[in-house]
């Protein structure tokens, strides 16, 4: 594993950046297809920062493979699977060594996976022979091969590197919205489910997704690009964002028939307000502007604790103008992403959420847009464009919806402020001179909501 180690060291998805991986292998299985020898390790590593679990597909061969030298991690001198101007085989190598490599890399391994999905519980179309594959480069997650088809076009395999226990709900919400024939998500072709031991679990046996295929939809903007641009050129954005809002209630009425739906408890709303007022305290405490608005918004909370909440259901979680795509019409607006709020653990990311959250989202997107012309070298003032995009976007999602939003007017402000809260502090840790644009945005909510 000594190989292994300093390969993983070197990847973009390894987690504990900096540090010398300290790795176990707790399972592995092994398959053979066109020539190699697949072995798939779920491998822990206990690392200072804490234990981690990544699956490690490789590929061996009983000689060097062609195409292949970026790819090899059982060499010392060899680079990582995602850096450029890596090592080619030595001169002189034995022609019969046998040589390992990164297996998203390997077109053999993206037959067999596609192979492997195809004849799996969760297959919704078959994808069919393979005629090309290579890795999508620039990601820092996950690996994800793109396969050229026979049958079924282009299509994009996820694997998933870092493991936890439960299904992705990526996987599950856009399976679910794609087996419904919503063109809202990219078509889903199938997901491969795994298990490995787990110790501390009653039964032993933890589970949870390892690859996922669907559509590839590649030269698409996204919203945000097409919305910024109409910004800076001062066109109005209120028939796409009157558009993007009825798209997003399609979305929550495909969800809410097929996967399950609950009332908002009180101990739900509860739980949900509490966390809210923690994400305040601690923007308070890092922010001086918002502390200055604390009693403001905490009343916003209070109004919100106090009324009637919509029923829960599985929404996207983490909606921004960046997770949707422009294609063509008349299939238009169409939404990536699914996994909810990446700090959130796993299990709470796929349990029954509020609707309202993914539209707060989407209108702090808008107030981004105009907040990220106000920084340009050349600055626009996009303030009207985005008040009208906001109010386009709410009645598409009202007209799609079938509710009028003002009867929940108060959670809405509760989830719009929180998620301004919580850009407060990502500014103030990772852009400070940004900082200015979800403080402004508090500072608006709070006094319009004490109205």
């Amino acid at each position: 594993m000594s190989d292994v180690a300093q390969w993983m060291a070197r990847q973009r998805w390894y987690a504990a950046k900096g540090g010398t991986p300290n790795l176990r292998t707790i399972a592995r299985t092994d398959d053979a297809t066109d020539g190699a020898q697949i072995t798939t390790r779920f491998v822990i590593d206990d690392a200072r920062t804490g234990a981690v679990l990544y699956q490690v597909p490789t590929t061996e061969h009983a000689h060097a493979v062609a195409g292949l030298e970026h790819a090899r991690i059982d060499t010392a001198d060899a680079e990582g699977a995602d850096a450029p101007g890596a090592a080619p085989d030595a001169p002189g190598a034995a022609p019969d060594a046998t040589t390992t490599y990164d297996a998203p890399h390997d077109p053999a391994y993206a037959r067999w996976l596609l192979a492997q999905i195809d004849a799996g519980a969760e297959s919704l179309t078959p994808v069919g022979p393979v005629r090309s594959a290579r890795v999508l480069r620039g990601e820092q997650s996950n690996t994800s091969i793109i396969c050229e088809t026979e049958h079924s076009g282009t299509v994009i395999v996820k694997v998933f590197r870092v493991l936890h226990h439960g299904d992705n709900p990526d996987v599950t919400t856009q399976q679910a919205l794609s087996a419904a024939g919503s063109s809202r998500v990219p078509k889903v072709f199938g997901a491969l489910h795994g298990e490995w031991p787990d110790v501390g679990r009653a039964d032993g046996v933890a589970s949870g997704h390892l690859a996922f295929a669907q559509e590839f939809l590649p030269g698409l903007d996204d919203a945000w690009r097409v919305a910024l641009d109409d910004a800076r050129r001062g066109d109005s954005f209120a028939a796409g964002a009157d558009r993007l809002g009825a798209a997003l209630a399609d979305v929550h009425v495909t969800l809410a028939g097929v996967m399950p739906t609950e009332a908002a408890t009180p101990a739900r709303i509860r739980t949900a307000i509490d966390t809210m007022h923690a994400r305040l305290e601690a923007a308070a405490a890092e922010v001086p502007e918002i502390a200055e608005h604390a009693d403001a918004v905490r009343a916003v909370y209070a109004r919100a604790a106090d009324v009637a909440w919509p029923p829960l259901q599985r929404i996207h979680g983490d909606l921004h103008l960046g997770q949707v795509l422009s294609a063509p019409e008349p299939r238009g607006w169409v939404f990536l992403d699914f996994e909810g709020e990446p700090l959130r653990p796993l299990h709470e990311r796929s349990l029954p959420d509020v609707p309202l959250r993914d539209v707060a989202g989407m209108l702090r997107s808008f107030d981004y847009v105009a907040g990220a012309l106000a920084h340009d070298d050349d600055p626009v003032d996009a303030g009207a464009w985005a008040h009208e995009a906001r109010a386009a976007f709410l009645d598409g999602y009202e007209r799609g919806i079938g509710v009028d939003l003002r009867a929940h007017r108060e959670v809405l402000d509760a989830f719009e402020i929180d998620k301004a809260v919580y850009e407060v502090v990502y500014e103030a840790r990772n852009r400070p001179t940004w900082v200015g644009i979800p403080v402004a945005a508090v500072t608006r909510l709070a006094a319009r909501s004490a109205h």
